[in-house]
């Protein structure tokens, strides 16, 4: 981060001076709109792995302890009735019959059945625990986890294209704000250089007037522009204050002491760059702009989207296995005192979810998917011959800035030429002083015609720049 330095003494203040490039960079680490499109990247490369994790087994695990006010299961248990109905006596009853029994009730009661003659009360499942794990692996979708996975990555994508447009958004501001504190900066000097020509003026008119050659009001008519002079410095350093706190603002600075450095007077900062943008080569720019990525990206979504509206439709086959445990049964029928019996087992299964009314809305939803796929495939063509029109028109802009700034030199030469003959031939009484002062204040414009020029253009070029896909040129 570019911080203003400041070096204090008792007598002065020595402010720091940046350059473009320092400004630029320093907007690219602390401004808003570039933090918020990195928080955006992030967010977009969570979504990402989360995405990644369908593609794992999902685990989960269940408990329950209930207790009821009586059993769930109840039931009379009739002893004559289970010997009798086996007309057999007690030793002689079927082995299965037995095991049944056995399952049911205590081996001392079984073993006393015999003497048992009233019917008993049995109750089952009045409390218990039951719990599990449970893995299920996808076997297919219907291409949901697969697409969904390309579907996040494009969001990756786009969030990094968008990062992009704001480096350019930010970039071409700061130049804005730059070239505005660079024109108002110049255009300071130049008023400085009029308040010291009209300070000569003054002197020799002053002289004039006391040996009689010039009347009193040449004198007023320069003093009442040496006030319009100072009107616009004062007019000058509130506007330069006011794109500095902006500037300060847009670049993360601590406060406005400072200023920035231009060669607005050096001609070899003033270049024409190759036609990149001809309409010949325009097919070969448009990869590189990423509002034309964006674009694609935004067809390979909804192909994406579509995609997965048709998974939702197909078949889904899923694996899985498990571990449970329950304390359900009792040990004794008769007798809940003994305790409840642990029970433990794993198992293995499959399932299989086949939707079938789901096709009836679900192929209306497919169809919208298909219109939202054609919408962004005609956007990405129509939008693509306008950026082939930006291209050109940001090159035309260029050639047209570039041309003003030679006719703006010309007019500088041209001016300062028409001041000196003016004032040579007010010397020498053959121009009065409004053409004099006329000729002082097409001076001043032919400076600050230069000067405006010089920033159009430097701002022309950054949108040149841009407009081919070659942000970083600068």
């Amino acid at each position: 981060m570019f911080v203003s330095m400041l070096l204090c003494h008792s007598t002065f203040t020595l402010a720091q001076q940046y350059s473009l490039q320092q400004l630029q960079d320093s907007a690219l680490q602390n401004n808003a709109a570039i933090h918020a499109a990195h928080h955006d990247i992030r967010a977009a490369q969570q979504q990402r792995k989360e995405a990644f994790t369908k593609f794992f087994p999902s685990v989960s695990a269940t408990g329950l302890w209930f207790n009821a006010n009586k059993g769930m299961a109840e039931m009379q248990i009739d002893p004559n009735e289970i010997i009798s109905s086996a007309n057999l006596p007690l030793d002689q009853i079927p082995a299965s019959t037995m095991t049944m029994l056995s399952t049911m009730l205590s081996p001392e009661v079984l073993a006393s059945l015999s003497s048992l003659t009233a019917p008993m009360s049995v109750s089952m499942l009045k409390n218990g625990t039951i719990a599990g794990v449970m893995a299920v692996q996808p076997v297919f979708a219907g291409g949901q986890i697969v697409n969904g996975n390309k579907l996040a990555r494009v969001g990756e994508d786009v969030s990094r294209l968008k990062l992009q447009l704001s480096t350019n958004e930010v970039t071409k501001t700061t130049s804005l704000y730059y070239w505005q504190l660079v024109s108002l900066q110049e255009k300071m000097l130049t008023v400085k250089a009029v308040e010291a020509l009209l300070d000569d003026i003054v002197k020799d008119v002053t002289v004039a007037v006391r040996a009689g050659v010039a009347v009193r009001n040449d004198l007023l008519q320069v003093q009442l522009r040496q006030n319009d002079v100072r009107s616009q410095q004062l007019k000058l350093q509130n506007a330069c204050s006011l794109v500095k706190m902006m500037l300060a603002h847009h670049c993360g600075l601590r406060d406005t002491l400072f200023t920035v450095s231009a060669a607005i007077t050096d001609e070899s900062t003033v270049l024409l760059p190759s036609p990149f943008a001809a309409s010949v080569q325009g097919e070969t720019a448009l990869p590189l702009l990423p509002e034309y990525r964006l674009l694609e990206k935004q067809v390979e979504a909804t192909k994406l989207q579509r995609r997965m509206e048709v998974g939702k439709r197909l078949p889904s086959l899923g694996v899985g296995a498990g571990y449970n445990y329950h304390n359900l049964m009792e040990r004794s029928f008769l007798d809940a005192s003994k305790g409840k019996i642990d029970r433990t087992f794993g198992m293995v299964f499959a399932s299989v979810s086949v939707p079938l009314s789901d096709w009836w809305g679900g192929s209306h939803a497919i169809k919208r998917r298909k219109i939202e796929q054609l919408k962004a495939q005609e956007q990405l063509t129509d939008n693509a011959q306008l950026l082939k029109i930006r291209m050109q028109k940001a090159w035309n802009d260029v050639q047209e800035a570039f041309q003003q700034v030679a006719l703006a030199r010309q007019g500088v030469e041209q001016a300062e030429e028409n001041l000196r003959l003016n004032r040579d031939f007010y010397k020498a009484g053959t121009c009065t002083m409004n053409d004099l002062l006329q000729a002082q204040l097409l001076y001043q414009q032919a400076r600050d015609k230069r000067t405006d020029a010089f920033a159009a253009y430097q701002n022309s070029l950054l949108d040149y720049h841009q407009a081919v896909g070659r942000s970083n040129f600068l």
